[in-house]
């Protein structure tokens, strides 16, 4: 189905009216409760996950016991037993009172982690709560009073399980609690009916919040948010399948000055630019939104720009990404030549002459339909935009749509040289290779123009490989006997991991992680059958 169906176009549509419409079309009305799961069910796939467990098991193997009985562990200080009831789950740390007298006043001081799902029966073993169940009540009432019973502060609440809409009394009332209680990093997801519940404006001063994780809601208008409001220690913003508006992203970006990591996923509201001026944020990643454009006006420190996700090309939603002053942008894509238009607003001189580029970006990363002709022939005027770029990946997926053309090597040839590809391109990664003419060509065209390249790794998608088909090694063929400008670059192909085509690899922890110098790297992720090149 379609997620502005699923939603609604604007997030305000009414179950029962979509169901009517449904019944109307002739279709099902219980698709909507399978459509609204596989959209909760995707929410969860992006939250951060609890640092506290009820099912963790301590490791006892080599633990020497006292025979006298002597509790020693209560003669540790206070700040040692503190950092121990932290780490447990809110219902454990309450019962560390009962071990001792010494224990009985601790765990009110500590900072505790308060996780809805843990107050289940089964301790959340059982999964995410999906439309059809009803919301749990009992939850929701343990919830309430463990806010109330905890003066704080609270280091991490996670709030996934309840209905929001039949419980939007205790909702204002949690806010309420969480902000005058210091609440430092916040999950809070809504289940998604009804879609258009707003949140409470009391949210806008939680001055202690170090991240927060929205999910389902609707953000509040924010001219009726006090002006002075604030978010001063928040790093990480994290929005899933909300509805807002332009100027709500826009006041959420400058009211956080330290902000760091931005991710959107699958914003409900339909044409939203995301404007990107700020001095603090290093990493932004966007997956699966109806946003139309991205504007990165100032950004000093951005280091990386993430767009990923089909849904704006499936769509037909056309968007436009525009690079200004982002001197240290060095990770961005997956750009869609033929889906995406690429404005670099940044002016470089060169040789006297103005070019349109972002010389920091090193690694980029591409997807590209080689059967539709209007989309390889862009990819020429991307790659100009990046004149230092060292590392490129192409994923090529499954035409969506019928071949419109093939574009061979003489095209590359008469298109003019590329200085990134003759003078910086050391590694090229590319995914599902078919084998096609327009693939080969491309390919060609990198290994015999490269003179710094040192790597080519070529992913041939599984579906080339059948019992007794030598097809594949004639496509490769043209590879393993280009003229290469490199003699010393090395070509590694591997058998693809997917099956079905699949999407590129992607992992939103391992895009914010700084410790993977190049997220787009299919190692990361899965581990591939290495081909032998003859």
């Amino acid at each position: 189905m379609d997620p502005r169906v699923i939603l609604g176009p604007s997030g305000i549509i009414s179950r029962s009216d979509i169901r009517a419409d449904l019944e109307r079309h002739g279709q099902d009305p219980e698709t909507l409760d399978l459509g609204s799961n596989m959209m909760l069910h995707f929410v969860y796939k992006y939250l951060p996950a609890p640092p506290v467990s009820p099912t963790a098991t301590l490791p006892l193997a080599g633990t020497s016991w006292v025979p006298d009985g002597v509790d020693r562990i209560s003669r540790l200080p206070d700040v040692v037993l503190l950092d121990i009831i932290s780490r447990l789950p809110a219902k454990d740390a309450a019962r560390t009172a009962a071990l001792a007298s010494r224990w009985r006043p601790l765990w009110r001081s500590a900072t505790l982690a308060i996780v809805d799902s843990h107050m289940l029966p089964d301790g959340g073993a059982s999964g995410p709560f999906i439309i059809g169940a009803p919301s749990p009540r009992v939850v929701t009432a343990s919830v309430s009073r463990a806010l109330a019973a905890h003066p704080g502060p609270f280091h991490f609440v996670h709030l996934t399980c309840s209905n929001m809409d039949e419980h939007r009394g205790e909702m204002a009332s949690w806010i309420n609690t969480l902000v005058a209680k210091g609440v430092q990093d916040l999950v809070f997801v809504n289940r998604p009916w009804s879609i258009d519940l707003c949140l409470p404006t009391t949210l806008f001063s939680c001055a202690s919040l170090t991240r927060l994780c929205l999910g389902v809601f609707m953000l509040p208008d924010t001219a009726a948010v006090p002006h002075g409001a604030r978010f001063p220690y928040l790093r990480e913003l994290i929005l899933c399948l909300n509805t807002m508006e332009e100027r709500d992203l826009a006041f959420l970006l400058e009211r956080s000055p330290v902000l760091e990591f931005l991710f959107i996923m699958g914003n409900q509201a339909g044409g939203v630019r995301l404007r990107l001026a700020s001095h603090s944020l290093r990493c932004v990643q966007l997956g699966f939104s109806f946003s139309e454009d991205i504007d990165v006006v100032d950004a000093p420190r951005l280091e990386r720009l993430f767009h990923f996700g089909e849904l704006a090309h499936s769509h037909r939603m056309d968007n436009t990404i525009k690079i200004g002053r982002a001197p240290n942008l060095r990770v961005l894509g997956y750009l869609q030549p033929g889906g995406q238009e690429l404005g670099i607003s940044n002016t470089v001189i060169v040789a006297g002459n103005k070019e349109n580029t972002a010389p920091s970006v090193q690694i980029l990363a591409m997807v590209v339909q080689f059967g539709v002709r209007s989309a390889v022939k862009k990819v020429a005027d991307f790659l100009r935009c990046f004149p230092n770029l060292e590392t490129l990946h192409v994923h090529s997926p499954i035409l969506s749509e019928e071949h419109t053309g093939k574009v061979n090597l003489k095209f590359w040839q008469e298109d003019g040289p590329i200085k990134c590809v003759v003078q910086s391109m050391k590694k090229v990664f590319f995914y599902e290779f078919r084998g096609s003419r327009s693939e080969v060509a491309f390919l060609k065209f990198i290994a015999e123009r490269g003179r710094v390249l040192e790597q080519v790794v070529v992913v041939v998608a599984e579906e080339c490989f059948s019992p007794g088909d030598d097809g594949m090694n004639a496509k490769l063929k043209p590879l393993t006997s280009a003229k290469w400008n490199n003699k010393s670059c090395k070509l590694q192909l591997f058998k693809s991991p997917f099956s079905g085509g699949g999407g590129p690899a992607y992992c939103h922890q391992i895009a914010a992680d700084f410790g993977f110098a190049d997220p787009f790297d299919l190692q990361y992720y899965y581990k591939a059958e290495r081909i032998p090149v003859s």
